[in-house]
């Protein structure tokens, strides 16, 4: 069975209908929508709200770890929306969605990232889209089990989960073949990144649930430019599939019988 898998489609939807050639299924660990462009300040939700000059001062304090100030800023931007700020947001949120979602090939089993609004996700829905997490399925013979969302950061992000329930998540999968979630298990190498320069934030459940089941995978996304884009755990090979938005190019995974 020939597998692909992609994360951080970040609103690249002109790719998407090519990610699943010859493949069996596509996986997709999360992060659909384009919040904002760090390489391009004039794409993305932000930029269509704000404008290149309050994006890029946004981008800026971010940039120089000032989190608190750039929260505050970008707070007192919605602020200043005429109407309802979170209808806006939710509005352009799904007119990306719905390109992204359009593109998708068939079948796709994806959960959702940290700049995702997964409460949206069932308005897309259609035959041969299969939205989890928390959840394993079978593929090939091989259990793959997704989680979604991200943890608590001082720089924050949409779709977060607390420790004690992203713990939960993972729990419930219990042995799997591949272990797929958005964001790393928190080990330096993966979860450096080395263009932002910063540590983004791993997941200790996930960790352990490597050290205790051993799958044959962990796949994930999230950290752009990771300092380490793979590296093995035991017998576990863990691997960021890598940034689509950038590259428009799935992660290839054969598999053959599980055993």
């Amino acid at each position: 069975m020939r597998v692909h898998v992609i994360s951080d489609v970040h609103g690249n939807s002109a790719a998407l209908p090519n990610a699943g050639d010859g493949a069996d299924a596509l996986l997709c660990l999360g992060d659909l929508a384009l919040f904002v462009d760090y390489a391009d300040p004039s794409r993305g939700v932000f930029a269509d709200l704000f404008g290149v000059a309050a994006v890029t001062h946004w981008i800026d304090l971010r940039e120089r770890r000032r989190f608190e100030q750039a929260r505050t800023y970008l707070h007192e931007l919605l602020a200043g929306l005429d109407g309802n700020p979170r209808a806006t947001v939710e509005r352009l949120v799904r007119a990306q969605y719905e390109r992204v979602f359009a593109a998708l090939p068939t079948p796709t089993y994806l959960t959702y990232g940290n700049v995702d609004l997964p409460q949206l996700y069932p308005d897309y829905q259609r035959e041969g889209l299969h939205f989890l997490d928390g959840e394993a399925v079978e593929l090939g013979g091989w259990r793959v089990g997704f989680v979604g969302g991200g943890l608590p950061t001082a720089h924050q992000g949409l779709a977060i989960v607390d420790e004690t329930t992203y713990a939960a998540k993972v729990a419930a999968l219990g042995a799997v073949d591949v272990l797929a979630a958005h964001i790393p298990p928190a080990v330096p190498e993966l979860t450096y990144d080395t263009v932002a320069r910063r540590f983004e934030r791993g997941s200790e459940a996930l960790l352990e649930a490597i050290h205790a089941h051993q799958p044959r995978y962990a796949l994930f996304g999230h950290v752009h430019q990771p300092l380490a884009a793979r590296l093995r755990i035991g017998r576990t090979e863990c691997v960021n599939v890598g940034h689509f938005a950038a590259t428009g190019r799935p992660y290839v995974l054969d598999w053959g019988p599980a055993g």
